[in-house]
């Protein structure tokens, strides 16, 4: 099984400097991807935007995105991402996502009182046909991995994803999450590769103060928080372990609270890289 790391330049506004940055320093280090995360209504950097800047800065880096598409249309998505594949390797991961379905933002999305579910497995679909068909010249599918942890959501990504991204969960139930997508994927006449299923993780290396934990405990009120969240290299060794065998082996890396971009690059390269294969 092939591990890899993508590291997320974690939430914040976008900033022209600190960006070129982060990117020079995953290429140069050895990192396999950036991650963008789609967050409508936050100011970090567009996803799309992201993709498009970062692959004309690298050459060798795999580029990333949870990408929200509600709202969007999908035959420009298709087109938009169809180019961006055909930059330089074709180095375009995407992982589609339905959003936090907070009320603002599912004003903003033009959702109203409309299930997200339903939505969402609509735009995918609208999104494969305009692959499908050709239309406005997007002719070049990607794969698309769902992301989700609840029982619809799981469903969802086996019968219709090519992978699976999950977050805010226990290894122990990553490889229930793991197992149920397999399933509804044989279900459905398909099957997933089993190195698709990956794992979004939020990191400190010091403590990362109360905030950190309470934002989730906020999403996952049933669970220990700092069992989501690992502070120092032992607690991410952990972490990626139980991973690892619940059969996740692709990670994204979130740092909570970064300061000095530079020196955390270089403490997460030594932390993990050797892990990569």
């Amino acid at each position: 099984m092939k591990v890899r790391f993508a590291v997320s330049p974690g939430p914040g506004p976008y900033d022209s400097g600190r960006f070129g940055a982060f990117v020079d320093g995953l290429e140069a280090g050895g990192f396999d991807t950036m991650w963008f995360s789609d967050i409508p209504l936050g100011d970090e950097v567009e996803p799309i935007v992201g993709l498009a800047l970062a692959a004309e800065r690298t050459a060798r880096l795999m580029l990333g995105a949870n990408l929200v598409p509600i709202g969007r249309s999908p035959v420009q998505l298709a087109k938009q991402l169809v180019q961006l594949q055909e930059a330089p390797g074709g180095r375009i991961l995407l992982s589609l996502v339905p959003g936090t379905g907070s009320a603002p933002e599912r004003a903003a999305l033009g959702l109203g009182r409309a299930s997200r579910s339903a939505a969402f497995e609509a735009a995918v679909a609208a999104l494969r046909r305009a692959w499908d068909t050709g239309a406005g010249g997007a002719r070049r599918p990607l794969e698309l991995w769902l992301g989700g942890h609840g029982p619809r959501a799981l469903e969802r990504a086996g019968r219709l994803g090519d992978g699976w991204l999950g977050a805010a969960m226990t290894p122990e139930e990553a490889a229930a999450a793991v197992a149920r997508i397999t399933a509804a994927a044989a279900s459905a006449g398909r099957w997933i590769d089993p190195e698709h299923f990956g794992m979004s993780i939020p990191y400190a290396r010091d403590d990362p103060g109360p905030g950190a934990f309470e934002a989730l405990a906020s999403r996952r009120p049933d669970a220990d928080p700092r069992e989501l969240l690992p502070v120092g290299s032992k607690a991410v060794h952990r972490l990626l372990d139980g991973y690892l065998e619940a059969g996740c082996s692709k990670f994204v890396l979130r740092p909570v609270g970064v300061v000095d971009l530079d020196d955390e690059l270089d403490w997460l390269a030594r932390t993990v890289l050797p892990r990569q294969s």
